[in-house]
């Protein structure tokens, strides 16, 4: 967790004045544990929050002004609170200036200016939900200085929407959903498509998550993504031969779609499908080992859902790959796979704390000389959604 009193000096230098009236709010990235691509196919997922995310310091101004700051970056912005409009050259700016935008759209009308200071702890690009950070945290401070009721069911919606429709970024719900909704220890069952959602104890013992940044910068997700989505939607129009009432791959069960994939006729199409059942259906089999405290079991699951990542989905890449086959040579790994939309970002490991300093070491060499890349290592905590610090 960051420095708070540095932070405030950082504030102070940027905004001037003194470090009265300045408070501090605090929104964790996220890891997936299991369930990848599932979201918008109406399935389960089963994130967890981290403990290191974007940290929020907020001070009211004394006019309408915007004042956007980040210790990331050296530029500080001032707009208007009442008044925030997409520039693509205002970069990470445009993910709280969308948030500034919802909360105009449901009427709040601002009782003063705010200046803001963020301070993120995820790297861009890794797959890690930097951009949700953001939202939920800025949704959460704004509404609480503004003394609005706190739903975080309503800011994890809120963010996604300004996330969708001011960045015109198309993402589900997760992201948002276990920044706001996280607790420490807990992973999260979500159903994607009604927000029904239960917090699992994850109590891995003496077994750490261990993240690896690949540094491959996820440059072909976008239409990778669209194509995949399209592949879904195309065998659910030829499952309604079956099952009519059908919309989303997520309301079959594996029984079901066994019993008529004979109907979807391109074999590409039938993997895809193939990949988001079985998926959702290793999901439910993480809670039920979770619940009986079998992390082996689990570790299993993480394993098998990565290759039907890179063998049906056909979204994981050389990079991811590479990290995977090394993660799974170091004894005491109990499961390894990609994390997030793939083609690069992280991968998420199981792995004993006798081993930990071993895997950093022997994966980290494995995936330089297999991708000519340098990886960075996370030893992570599950922690809570988004509060409150000061």
């Amino acid at each position: 967790m960051a420095n708070i009193q540095e932070l405030k000096q950082t504030f102070v230098a940027r905004f001037g004045e003194s470090e009265q009236d300045i408070h501090v709010f605090h929104a964790p990235g996220r890891v997936n544990l299991i369930g990848e691509h599932t979201d918008y196919n109406g399935g389960y997922v089963f994130p967890a929050a981290l403990t290191f995310g974007t940290t929020l310091l907020i001070r009211k101004r004394d006019d309408k002004g915007l004042g956007l700051a980040s210790t990331n970056f050296p530029t500080t912005n001032v707009l208007s609170v009442e008044k925030v409009v997409y520039d693509k050259a205002d970069d990470w700016m445009n993910y709280p200036k969308g948030i500034v935008n919802e909360i105009l759209q449901q009427g709040v009308v601002f009782s003063s200016g705010y200046d803001l200071l963020y301070h993120g702890e995820i790297p861009n690009g890794s797959g890690l939900s930097s951009s949700a950070s953001i939202e939920v945290v800025t949704a959460f401070a704004l509404l609480t200085l503004e003394n609005q009721p706190i739903d975080t069911v309503k800011i994890a919606l809120m963010a996604q929407k300004s996330e969708n429709e001011f960045n015109g970024v198309q993402c589900g719900i997760m992201d948002q959903f276990a920044v706001a909704n996280g607790k420490k220890d807990h992973a999260i069952l979500l159903m994607c498509d009604t927000l029904e959602y239960d917090l699992v104890p994850f109590e891995s013992g003496s077994y750490k998550l261990v993240i690896g940044n690949t540094n491959k910068r996820r440059g072909l997700v976008d239409s990778a993504y669209n194509e995949r989505r399209s592949q879904c939607e195309q065998a659910v129009k030829e499952l309604q031969a079956a099952h009519p009432e059908l919309t989303l791959l997520g309301q079959l069960s594996l029984e079901q779609f066994n019993a008529s994939k004979h109907l979807i006729k391109d074999e590409v199409v039938l993997k895809r499908a193939q990949h988001v059942v079985e998926e959702i259906d290793r999901v439910l089999k993480s809670m039920e080992a979770l619940k009986a405290n079998d992390l082996a079991q689990f570790g299993q699951l993480m394993n098998g859902s990565h290759d039907s990542l890179r063998d049906l989905y056909e979204v994981t890449g050389a990079e991811l790959d590479a990290m995977v086959d090394a993660a799974r040579k170091v004894p005491g790994v109990l499961g390894a796979r990609m994390t997030g939309a793939g083609f690069g970002g992280c991968t998420v490991s199981l792995v004993h704390e006798d081993s930990v300093e071993q895997f950093k070491e022997q994966v980290g060499k494995e995936y330089t000389e297999k991708t000519g890349l340098v990886a960075d290592f996370y030893v992570c905590s599950i922690g809570n959604g988004v509060e409150q610090l000061a």
